[in-house]
C-alpha cells in the first residue's frame, strides 16, 4: 500500500490545495482539486521546503502559533494525543501525556514545540504495543478505511454502526515502568484522503451492494463479524491513503488492572491454590502500589492470618478470635466497609497488629468480606475473611484506593464461593432441597475448619417402586432365542462342511453344536450367554477362513452367519435388542411421568428425592423440618397422597404402552409406609448421597431391600401383583391413614374400590408387616380410544 507522508513530500516545487475533508474516488478526480494549500503544505512552507509569498508566510506563522498554543494546551491535559501516518503508523506528534505513558520523553516527539510542529521520527505506534494489541489496532484501522470506502465509493453510510466511535484497549510497552500500562483510545480518520488507484477493481462486486435494499443491507452488515470480513477484503495496495491519523485516548491502567484482577478471581480455579494466590498477590500489589498483602481467615475460635510481603509468603499465624476484639480487622467487618489504617504506629492495640508493625508495615487498607449465611432458622451474616493491603509508608492509601478496593469485593466473594464449591467436586447434582446444607459445610471447610458430617435428623421416608414383573425371565427368553438362532446358523455351516468333505473333526463339531442346541432349549442363564458366545468364537468362528474355501454352499452358510452377527455385539442379538428397547421405553416413560409429578410435589414443600432406574424405577423421598423449616403434618400427608397418585399414573403409562402393543411386559407397584422418623447423613466414603444413621434406622433399609419379593403368608404368592398397587405398613395408625388415601384414590378413579389385605410372611430381620393391595384402573380416555379403534377394526 502506498502511504506517502504528505503530498508535499512528493512534489516540492508547487503547493496545491488538499482540503482535509475531501476524499477522492479516482485518480481522475484528484486532478480537479481547489488551489488553497493544505495544513501539511503550509507547515512545510514554514520550514523553508516550499517557496511562497511573504503575505502567505505571515498567515502561516499565525496559523502555526495558534496550533502550537493548542498542542501546548493539550500537552498539559490527561487526554493522550498522537498524530501518525496511515498505514505505517509512524508517529509525527505526541503530547506530553502520551510521551510520558509510552516512555518517549527526550525524543523529538516531546520537544517538537520548538523544533517544528510535526517531527520526523522513526517511532512506530505498533512498536509501543504488545504484539496482539498491534494486530487489533491494524484491524481497527482497516474498519475505518472500510467506512470511508463504502461511504464515498458505494454511497453506503455506516454511521449507524458507529465504526469510527469504536475504542481499543492496548497494553503499552515501557521499560521505565515495572508493570504494563494500558490505554483506551479512538482513531480519528476524518482527515484522510483516499484515492482508488484502479477504479476497475471492486472487492465487493459479488455482493451487489448498490442493488441490495437498504433494510436488508443494514441487517446484513450488522451480522456478527461481518464488518471484519469485509475489511479483510480491502486490497490496500489499490488505495492511496494521504493525510494523518489522530489518536486520542486515556490512561486506563487502573481500570484494566481491576478488570483483569476480577477475571482472575472469578475464573474456575480456586483462589486458595498457591499458584493462583501468588498471581492475585502480584496483581494487588501492582494495583495499590503495596508492599504486601494479607488474608485473614476465621478458623472456629481462632483466626489464621496469611501474609505475603515483598513477594514472599510467610508462615500462617494463628490468633484467638478474642484477641482481635479491638483490632482494625474486626472494626472493618463490624462496619462492613473498606477500612483505612493511615498509621499503624498510632493505633496498634492487639498483638496481631504489633506483629505486622514489627514486619515494617505502617499503613493498611482492609477489605472485609461479609456475606449472607443461610441456616434453617433464616438468613444472617457471616465473616468469610478480610483481605488486607500493606505498605511500609504511613498514609499511603487514600480514598481512590478505597473505591478500587470496594469494586473488588464482589469478585473476592465470588472467588471464595468458587473455592467452597471445589470442596465438594466429587458430589454431582446435589438436590436443590438440601444444597444449602452442603454449601454451609463447604464454606466451613474452605477456611480450614474440621469436617462436620452433614446430617438431616428426624426426616420421614417415603419409598416406592415400580418394577417389571419377570424381567429376568423375559431377558433369559430373549437370550435363549438369539443363541438358538446363532447355533442353528453354526450348525448349517458344520452340515455343509461335512457334506462337502469327509472330516472327523467337523463331525465332532457338528455333534457339539447339536448338544448345545438341546441344552439351550431346556434352560438358559446369564452365565450360559457368555460361555456359549465364547464356545462359538473359539470352536467355530476360528475356522471361517478355511471354511470359505470349501465350496460355494459352505461359503454361503458362513456369510449368512456373519451377516446375522454384524452388529456392535458381534452375535445374533435381535430378540435381546427388542427386549432392551422395551426396557428402555418403560424406563423412559416412568421417568418422564415421575418427573412431572415430582415437580408438582416440590411445590407442596421442598424435599429430597432420589430416583434409581433398573428394571423399572424406584424412588426415595425424605421430608422433614431439618430439610425445610416450614414442614408440617399437612405437608407430610399431602406428599404421601401425591406419591400414591404419581405411582398410579406410572401404572397408567404402562397400560398405554401395552394397549399400543409397544411392550408385552407387566409392572408391579409398591409403597412402603413408616410413621417413625429416621436420621440420614451424607457418607463421603460411598457413592450414595445419603445413608441411614443408627441401628434404629437400619431396619428400614433392610425392609426396602427385601419387601418387593415378599410373600403373602396365607396365599403364598408375591404381595406385589401385575397392574396393582401394594401398600406395606406396620401399625394400625399407618393403615388408618392409608386406608383413607385408598378411598380417595377410588373416588378419583385411580383404583378399584376393592381392597385386598394380608400379612407379609416373616423374613430374616423383617417381621410384623402387613399389606393392602388395589388394582390400578387405566385412564378412562385411553380405554375409550382403544374401544373405538376395536369397533372400527371389526
Amino acid at each position: 500500500m502506498s502511504t506517502p507522508k504528505s503530498s508535499a513530500h512528493q512534489n516540492n516545487n508547487s503547493v496545491k490545495s488538499l482540503p482535509a475533508t475531501d476524499i477522492v474516488s479516482t485518480e481522475q478526480d484528484s486532478k480537479n482539486l481547489p488551489s488553497e494549500p493544505s495544513i501539511e503544505q503550509l507547515l512545510e512552507a514554514l520550514a523553508g521546503q516550499v517557496p511562497t509569498q511573504s503575505a502567505e508566510i505571515e498567515r502561516l506563522k499565525t496559523c502555526k502559533q495558534d496550533l502550537q498554543r493548542l498542542f501546548q494546551f493539550l500537552g498539559d491535559r490527561r487526554v493522550l494525543i498522537a498524530v501518525m501516518e496511515p498505514g505505517t503508523f509512524a508517529l509525527r506528534y505526541a503530547n506530553a501525556a502520551f510521551c510520558h505513558l509510552a516512555g518517549c520523553e527526550g525524543t523529538s516527539l516531546a520537544t517538537q514545540s520548538t523544533n517544528g510542529l510535526f517531527a520526523e521520527t522513526e517511532i512506530l505506534l505498533l512498536e509501543l504495543f504488545e504484539d496482539g494489541d498491534g494486530k487489533t489496532v491494524q484491524q481497527l484501522y482497516r474498519r475505518h478505511l472500510l467506512h470511508w470506502v463504502l461511504k464515498h465509493f458505494y454511497q453506503i453510510d455506516l454511521d449507524g454502526l458507529r465504526v469510527l466511535d469504536e475504542p481499543v484497549t492496548a497494553s503499552v510497552k515501557n521499560s521505565k515502568h515495572r508493570e504494563a500500562k494500558f490505554i483506551e483510545f479512538w482513531l480519528g480518520s476524518e482527515q484522510l484522503k483516499i484515492t482508488r488507484i484502479d477504479s476497475k477493481i471492486d472487492e465487493f462486486a459479488d455482493f451487489s451492494l448498490r442493488l441490495m435494499p437498504v433494510a436488508e443491507r443494514e441487517a446484513w452488515l450488522m451480522q456478527p463479524n461481518q464488518l471484519e470480513n469485509l475489511a479483510d477484503r480491502l486490497q490496500l495496495d489499490n488505495y492511496r491513503v494521504e493525510g494523518l491519523l489522530l489518536l486520542e485516548g486515556f490512561d486506563v491502567t487502573v481500570q484494566e488492572q481491576i478488570r483483569r484482577l476480577t477475571q482472575l478471581l472469578i475464573d474456575p480455579d480456586s483462589m486458595l491454590r498457591p499458584d493462583k494466590f501468588e498471581r492475585i498477590d502480584r496483581c494487588l500489589r501492582s494495583l495499590f502500589h503495596a508492599d504486601g498483602t494479607l488474608l485473614l481467615r476465621p478458623d472456629g475460635d481462632q483466626v489464621q492470618i496469611l501474609v505475603a510481603k515483598d513477594g514472599e509468603h510467610l508462615q500462617p499465624i494463628l490468633y484467638s478470635m478474642n484477641s482481635l476484639e479491638t483490632s482494625h480487622f474486626l472494626k472493618a467487618t463490624a462496619a462492613n466497609q473498606v477500612w483505612n489504617v493511615p498509621d499503624l504506629r498510632r493505633d496498634c492495640e492487639t498483638e496481631c497488629e504489633r506483629t505486622l508493625r514489627r514486619m515494617g508495615t505502617r499503613s493498611m487498607l482492609l477489605v472485609p468480606l461479609v456475606v449472607k449465611s443461610v441456616t434453617r432458622e433464616g438468613c444472617g451474616q457471616r465473616i468469610l475473611g478480610v483481605v488486607g493491603l500493606l505498605c511500609d509508608r504511613s498514609n499511603h492509601f487514600n480514598g481512590i484506593d478505597a473505591q478500587h478496593a470496594q469494586e473488588l469485593i464482589p469478585a473476592f466473594i465470588a472467588a471464595l464461593r468458587q473455592a467452597i464449591q471445589e470442596r465438594f467436586t466429587h458430589i454431582h447434582n446435589i438436590h436443590p432441597a438440601v444444597e444449602w446444607r452442603f454449601a454451609q459445610e463447604a464454606e466451613r471447610r474452605s477456611w480450614g475448619l474440621p469436617p462436620e458430617t452433614i446430617v438431616f435428623a428426624d426426616v420421614h421416608p417415603l419409598y416406592g417402586i415400580s418394577d417389571i414383573r419377570g424381567s429376568s425371565d423375559e431377558r433369559n427368553r430373549a437370550i435363549q432365542t438369539d443363541l438358538l438362532e446363532q447355533f442353528r446358523l453354526g450348525l448349517v455351516i458344520a452340515d455343509a462342511v461335512c457334506e462337502t468333505q469327509t472330516t472327523h473333526l467337523g463331525e465332532q463339531l457338528r455333534l457339539d453344536l447339536l448338544d448345545y442346541i438341546q441344552r439351550l432349549k431346556e434352560k438358559v442363564t446369564v452365565d450360559m450367554e457368555v460361555r456359549a458366545a465364547e464356545y462359538l468364537k473359539e470352536h467355530l468362528e476360528v475356522y471361517f477362513d478355511y471354511f470359505v474355501q470349501c465350496g460355494p454352499r459352505v461359503q454361503t452358510a458362513v456369510e449368512d452367519y456373519q451377516s446375522a452377527c454384524k452388529n456392535e455385539h458381534n452375535c445374533v442379538y435381535s430378540d435381546r435388542t427388542r427386549y432392551d428397547q422395551m426396557l428402555n421405553l418403560i424406563s423412559t416413560k416412568l421417568q418422564e411421568t415421575w418427573a412431572g409429578w415430582q415437580e408438582q410435589m416440590q411445590q407442596i414443600l421442598p424435599h429430597y428425592c432420589d430416583i434409581e432406574c433398573t428394571d423399572g424405577i424406584d424412588h426415595m423421598m425424605y421430608v422433614g423440618k431439618s430439610i425445610d423449616p416450614k414442614f408440617s403434618q399437612f405437608h407430610l400427608h399431602s406428599l404421601r397422597y401425591e406419591q400414591l397418585r404419581a405411582i398410579c399414573d406410572c401404572g397408567r403409562a404402562v397400560f398405554r404402552l401395552q394397549a399400543e402393543s409397544q411392550i408385552n411386559m407387566e409392572l408391579t407397584h409398591l409403597v412402603l409406609v413408616q410413621n417413625t422418623t429416621i436420621d440420614i447423613f451424607h457418607n463421603e466414603n460411598t457413592e450414595k448421597m445419603f445413608d441411614v444413621k443408627g441401628t434404629r434406622d437400619i431396619r428400614y433399609e433392610l425392609v426396602k431391600k427385601r419387601i418387593e419379593k415378599a410373600v403373602d403368608k396365607d396365599a403364598q404368592e408375591r404381595i406385589t401383583q401385575p397392574g396393582m398397587l401394594t401398600v406395606v405398613y406396620s401399625t394400625e395408625d399407618e393403615w388408618e391413614e392409608y386406608q383413607q388415601y385408598l378411598r380417595y384414590l377410588s373416588r378419583e378413579g385411580w383404583v378399584e374400590p376393592k381392597v385386598q389385605t394380608g400379612t407379609v410372611e416373616s423374613q430374616q430381620g423383617v417381621s410384623g408387616l402387613k399389606f393392602a393391595r388395589v388394582r390400578i384402573l387405566p385412564d378412562p380416555e385411553s380405554v375409550s380410544t382403544i374401544c373405538e379403534v376395536t369397533v372400527v377394526t371389526d
